[in-house]
């Protein structure tokens, strides 16, 4: 296992900080998509207590507010799956499977 660069270190600590996930995963996917960039796509995957009564777009928009100065440095993509202790009990603590990369716009 890499040790996890700058950005995703950034996102992690800002995560755990402003949310205080009971489960979270950041999952560098760059090496999937048509880019040199290092730490340009990423899969979060977070359970947190703060998205009780959050809508599933309240839940992206907190966490891609949280994650502004890494989406400004570079990070390019950002997939992100939010759920409640309750809902993450009910999927039985599956992460979601990424699809392949699709070409897109072959950054870097």
């Amino acid at each position: 296992m890499t040790q996890p660069g700058p950005l995703q270190s950034a996102l992690h600590d800002k995560l755990v900080d402003a949310l205080a996930p009971a489960v979270l995963e950041i999952e560098n996917e760059s090496h999937r998509h048509s880019t040199k960039v290092p730490e340009s796509h990423f899969k979060v995957t977070l359970v947190a207590e703060a998205f009780e009564g959050k809508s599933l777009v309240q839940r992206h928009r907190a966490v891609n507010t949280l994650a502004k100065d890494e989406l400004a440095a570079g990070l390019h993509a950002l997939s992100i799956h939010a759920y409640t202790p309750t809902q993450w009990a009910a999927r039985g603590g599956v992460i979601p499977e990424s699809p392949p990369c699709r070409g897109g716009s072959k950054i870097g």
